[in-house]
């Protein structure tokens, strides 16, 4: 019998599971993936490597920045300018000073009464239509949320969490953002974990002191105590049993999985101005678009998340994209494509989903994910951040620290 299962190979668990390994604790780390990294998925690219899930390192949170300088990996800051298709036209984003003042008065927002949700902030603002609409699409867009659910006592944590990290400034890693995840998995196996990879956990049995987790394979694994880093829309679609139920699983119902897709595109040279870095349309689809200035290269990423995407299929962004950016540029995009790769995280059966939002009235919920169950019963993952980086590598990778350390202090 094992000290601790960890479940699930994404940063949260890898993280969990190398502290772990390495204070001396048996670890078995199962995953229903072939490889490590979860939601981060990185394939081979002509000029750069494809990021097809998590992409961007969101400003200067240092346990992320120290593990990629620990795994002596490289990372370059996004460059460049913002720009907006506006009445037939790429240019300037027009004055967005009441939406700036907006987001500034989220990061330092007084106490409410009650919870309520963005659009009901938004009224109570009064700011005029183009503005509502900008905050509303940068909201919706960021989180993969629906402003007329997502929680404003959520965003306002958000927002102040982003500030101290300067989450504003984008960086990438050169060499692919699976090194970080490979580099986990690495270390843990150098401390004598034991991996097992392509097993999707069936069910987990487990009482105080004792779990059993069985495996699709019919690999049966038991240990003392489990960390449980499964998605946010796994654990709500109940395609893992645990036998009991804990309640903590139904406080994972009140969270919301926010659906988010993305189309990178490489064509065979580049038709888009040196200096830009995002441009938005927000009439066409995909609304959202970004280069990898500073690197120069023939590739763009198209994204379209939370209400936007729920009523699209996936299938038809490619095309779509390709029509959007002909619209934008001025050109025959169709003829400069070389080809396009894309991920639906939404149909995954190890995700269902992109990452969490909080909706109105659940700030609460990831706090109590976060406690452990009668010193047996561990769960980390971004829906379990409790630091107000829900969404992210680094609130994940928190979460699996946290975790770990719960472990070892129980």
């Amino acid at each position: 019998m094992k000290d601790v299962i960890v479940i699930g190979a994404g940063v949260a668990g890898l993280a969990a599971a190398r502290n772990l390994a390495e204070a001396g604790r048996s670890v078995t780390l199962i995953e229903a993936r072939d490889r490590p990294g979860g939601r981060i998925y990185t394939v081979a690219g002509a000029e750069l490597p494809i990021e097809l899930g998590a992409e961007f390192i969101h400003g200067f949170p240092q346990e992320l920045l120290h593990l990629v300088d620990e795994a002596g990996l490289t990372r370059f800051e996004l460059e460049g300018d913002f720009r907006c298709f506006r009445q037939g036209q790429l240019g300037d984003c027009g004055d967005q000073r009441e939406v700036d003042q907006l987001f500034d008065q989220l990061g330092h927002l007084e106490a409410l009464e009650a919870d309520m949700t963005f659009s009901e902030f938004l009224v109570q603002r009064g700011l005029p239509s183009e503005a509502n609409t900008l905050a509303t699409n940068y909201i919706e867009g960021f989180n993969a949320a629906d402003a007329n659910r997502i929680s404003l006592l959520a965003l306002a944590k958000q927002q102040a969490a982003e500030d101290a990290i300067s989450s504003d400034r984008l960086s990438r890693v050169v060499e692919g953002y699976a090194r970080v995840p490979e580099f986990l998995l690495r270390k843990f196996e150098e401390a004598g974990g034991q991996w097992i990879p392509s097993a999707p956990v069936r069910t987990i049995a487990w009482q105080p002191g004792a779990v059993k987790v069985e495996t699709e394979t019919g690999s049966v694994f038991e240990a003392n105590a489990t960390i449980i880093t499964l998605p946010l829309g796994v654990l709500q679609a109940r395609t893992v049993a645990f036998l009991p139920e804990p309640r903590i699983v139904s406080v994972a119902d009140q969270l919301v999985m926010g659906p988010a897709a993305r189309v990178v595109y490489q064509f065979d040279h580049k038709f888009w101005p040196d200096d830009l870095s995002f441009f938005f349309a927000p009439e066409q689809v995909p609304p959202t678009w970004w280069t990898t200035s500073p690197k120069a290269s023939a590739m763009l990423t198209s994204w379209i998340a939370g209400r936007k995407l729920s009523s699209r299929k996936v299938q038809e962004l490619p095309a779509a994209g390709l029509t959007t950016l002909s619209t934008v540029l001025g050109v025959d995009s169709r003829s400069r494509l070389v080809h396009w790769r894309q991920h639906d995280w939404q149909t995954d059966r190890h995700s269902l989903g992109a990452y969490t939002y909080v909706p109105k009235g659940a700030l609460h919920a990831s706090e109590e994910l976060s406690v452990p169950v009668e010193g047996t019963l561990f769960f980390a993952g971004e829906h379990t951040d409790t630091t107000g980086h829900w969404g992210t590598v680094h609130g994940a990778l928190r979460s699996g620290y946290r975790a770990a350390k719960q472990v070892l202090t129980a």
